[in-house]
């Protein structure tokens, strides 16, 4: 299903290049202006910066992220958000003899919800400290199971106030874990060491 929509997607992009004003695009021009013959360029498609994953739709991101980092300075912290395969919201959905990997929809549906809930606590609930900005990434792994990769830019009025003997300062560090047992997976144990 996902693929004849893209497909349709894609065949509009194809079909609509004039409504599109591909025309109007530099880099179009340069190909052009840098080869003196308009026939060895090929038929190229430009794709608006509406299509995701599109060369404009990734540069308006990396622009965005430029923003924010201009505007509240370097992110404080960074986490890395695993899909775990064993979830017990995936298994259910399995049919007996079906591993995650045969359903990309469903892990992908339970990232993305487990994603927003871990964003919400942690922006709502002020684990770390008030969070100005965040921004995240999700990549798919070779192994069929996404990941994000968050950044947070907390508020440095809170962050300046903290010695350094007191929990969340730069002396202490989080350390998780993941611990295995007989192929169970257990739930990540925060600890945290003194530097």
């Amino acid at each position: 299903m996902y693929v004849q929509i893209e497909t349709e997607r894609l065949t509009f992009i194809r079909l609509n290049q004039t409504k599109l004003r591909s025309e109007e695009y530099i880099h179009l021009r340069d190909a052009i202006n840098t080869d003196e013959n308009a026939q060895n360029v090929g038929r190229m498609i430009i794709f608006p910066a509406t299509y995701i994953g599109s060369p404009r739709n990734m540069h308006e991101y990396a622009q965005d992220a430029m923003l924010y980092v201009r505007h509240y300075g370097t992110a404080d912290l960074f986490i890395a958000f695993t899909c775990n395969p064993h979830w017990i919201e995936i298994k259910q959905e399995l049919f007996p003899g079906q591993s995650p990997i045969d359903h990309h929809d469903i892990t992908a549906r339970v990232f993305r919800h487990k994603l927003k809930s871990l964003m919400a606590f942690i922006v709502k609930h002020y684990v770390f400290s008030e969070t100005h900005c965040w921004m995240h990434s999700v990549e798919w792994q070779k192994r069929g199971l996404p990941h994000a990769h968050i950044l947070i830019c907390l508020s440095h009025i809170e962050l300046v106030n903290l010695t350094g003997n007191e929990v969340g300062s730069a002396n202490f560090i989080i350390n998780s874990k993941i611990l295995k047992e007989a192929g169970e997976m257990f739930t990540t144990l925060p600890s945290w060491k003194k530097l």
